[in-house]
């Protein structure tokens, strides 16, 4: 495997939730049917109006995001013999002439992870042409059309509804040069044709969806402003996990393409050892880096070698790590790397019948005097962390000093430790979707240790250490 992994994977046929109820997946249900749920926004307006530039801007701007669009168009009805010999008769732009059971069968298909296939529809023949496109499950689903926000079930399937709004001349010019020029129509059809239904249409129709949009963008593609708070909108809603919003000092790392191209790799069971060690690695000193980051720290100036005065921080340097054995061990060389000569203790922590039993813990004698970056890889139960931390606390730990780093955690792990101690911190890579019947994290990466270690199989058990603390 090349370690040097593309910025961005194409490979769209698995998606994984935040959001599933975690007592669907208590009754066992498969990994591969769990599914991410999608942002979904609307942009609606009147005909040439600049909403397919609008989202073409946004789609550009969330290029670290699997953003797919949907077009209205799309689905157009297709005409008849009988029609297509009367074209100039039909109202492109009454409710009517869309199949809008199709488009919220393909929309509510994308939302449950499974990919669609779209039609394609052409305007010289107002037929459907080939087999589609196939679009698969993504973070983003735009949905574009003069109607999206017409249809009270369409707009229930939104996020953010917005409305592309322009002056009706300028649109009108728009129209004419596209009809002519992509369409192959002359100008006197598409005037008669704005006259007697477009404009019509826009009146009676499409102006009284305007009330139902949550953002409303004049002047088009051209207003960089009201786009920019759009995508500012969009990045903090997908990178703000529920669970967040309950719990303050709940962090996950932002998600790019690349924390994903690694949790794809260390998550696949086919990945062998020294790449599952080397991704590993790299995504827990993304986490250690971010969860340093919530230390707390005091401004200081400093002199530059230009000779210029440089505003900075310094963080606190009473510091120490504490891992949870044997998985945490695997998290200490990035915590040494970021913080030369730190001090790191440890604790081991196994079942005894239906709870966890301290059974080993050498910790530094100063540690009630420092903050603790407490490590475990995954957070599943919750049962061996609050152990941890509750050893910690009777050590004289500060409960706010206590920063939690892991790479997974599930929703009842993160309850189960906020319920006792909701002032400690948790910072996260991904939250998984909850525990199945066994309390193995799903969709999980499987037994962190005997991957990491490369124990699996052997009858290997966790060990007692002998480090220096």
């Amino acid at each position: 495997m090349d370690d040097n992994f593309p910025a961005k994977s194409h490979n769209n046929n698995k998606s994984y939730t935040h959001n599933e109820s975690s007592a669907q997946l208590a009754n066992g249900l498969p990994a591969q049917n769990i599914t991410k749920v999608p942002f979904i926004i609307g942009v609606a307006g009147g005909t040439a109006s600049g909403k397919t530039t609008v989202c073409n801007v946004i789609m550009s701007r969330l290029h670290d995001r699997r953003v797919v669009l949907i077009n209205q168009d799309s689905f157009y009805h297709c005409f008849s013999d009988e029609q297509s010999a009367n074209s100039q008769d039909y109202n492109f732009d009454h409710p009517d002439s869309f199949d809008m059971e199709l488009l919220l069968s393909c929309v509510e298909t994308l939302k449950k992870g499974h990919s669609v296939n779209i039609p394609d529809y052409d305007y010289k023949t107002h037929k459907k042409s080939g087999p589609g496109r196939m679009v698969n499950p993504s973070d983003v689903i735009i949905l574009e059309g003069i109607l999206v926000l017409h249809d009270e079930r369409v707009r229930d399937l939104m996020n953010i509804k917005i409305f592309v709004d322009l002056d009706s001349d300028v649109r009108l010019g728009r129209r004419i040069k596209r009809d002519t020029v992509e369409r192959g129509r002359n100008i006197q059809y598409v005037l008669d044709q704005y006259d007697k239904h477009v404009k019509p249409s826009f009146e009676e129709f499409i102006l009284p969806s305007k009330k139902h949009a949550d953002i409303i963008i004049p002047r088009g593609a051209d207003n960089d402003v009201a786009i920019d708070l759009i995508v500012q909108h969009i990045r903090t809603k997908l990178g703000q996990h529920g669970l967040c919003k309950i719990y303050q000092n709940l962090f996950v790392i932002p998600s790019t393409f690349q924390t994903r191209g690694m949790h794809t790799l260390i998550r696949d069971e086919k990945t062998k050892k020294h790449d599952f060690v080397f991704y590993a690695d790299r995504l827990i000193r993304l986490v250690v880096e971010h969860g340093l980051g919530h230390l707390p720290f005091t401004e200081k100036q400093i002199i530059t070698p230009t000779e210029s005065i440089y505003t900075g921080v310094v963080f606190c340097k009473r510091l120490c790590g504490v891992s949870i054995i044997r998985s945490g061990e695997s998290m200490e060389n990035a915590l040494r790397a970021c913080c030369k000569g730190i001090k790191i203790g440890k604790v081991l922590i196994q079942q005894e019948g239906n709870g966890r039993q301290l059974v080993y813990e050498k910790l530094p004698k100063d540690i009630a005097s420092r903050q603790v970056l407490l490590l475990d890889p995954v957070l599943a139960s919750g049962d061996s962390a609050m152990e941890a931390i509750s050893l910690l606390l009777n050590k004289g730990v500060s409960e706010s000093n206590i920063i939690f780093l892991n790479l997974i955690a599930a929703p009842e792990g993160i309850h189960a430790v906020y319920r006792q101690y909701p002032r400690l911190k948790i910072v996260t890579s991904e939250i998984d979707a909850g525990l199945n019947e066994h309390s193995r994290v799903i969709p999980g990466m499987g037994e962190f240790g005997d991957r990491y270690f490369g124990t699996a199989g052997n009858g290997s058990t966790s060990f007692l250490p002998n480090n220096k603390v």
